[in-house]
């Protein structure tokens, strides 16, 4: 089942509901280049596990993804950093970054799509002018 959050315009939540509630096992945007990123329930747990206090921080976790910038890993090519500024994260923290990977699946149809998604997450104090 496919549902638009009607809080976060252009997110798709993807799950089923259980006793009329509804659970959410992925949440998928577009990014700034037009790129289509999915990041499960089971990612967005495993970012908490080790940051607990990103807890409070998904919508702007997927507005990191949404809009903020990027930068490509040097060692992997398919890997990207997206980070995006927030004041809400101060006074220890100041920026959120997720990591994706990019990569192609064979669809239903036998076509190649996209297939881009997160792996993992974190907040950091960035300084101005400091390599990201």
């Amino acid at each position: 089942m496919e549902r638009l959050c009607e809080s976060q315009p252009g997110l798709v939540a993807t799950g089923a509901g259980e006793a009329g509630r509804s659970t959410v096992s992925k949440w998928t945007v577009h990014d700034r280049y037009g790129n289509e990123i999915y990041m499960t329930q089971e990612r967005w747990k495993h970012i908490l596990e080790s940051r607990p206090d990103l807890e409070d921080h998904l919508d702007e976790f997927l507005e990191t993804l949404r809009t903020g910038r990027r930068r490509q890993d040097s060692l992997v090519p398919n890997k990207y950093f997206y980070y995006k500024h927030f004041t809400s994260l101060l006074p220890e923290n100041n920026h959120l970054i997720a990591v994706v990977i990019f990569k192609t699946k064979v669809d239903e149809n036998d076509d190649y799509a996209p297939n881009n998604f997160v792996t993992t997450g974190w907040a950091k104090y960035i300084q101005r002018g400091e390599a990201r």
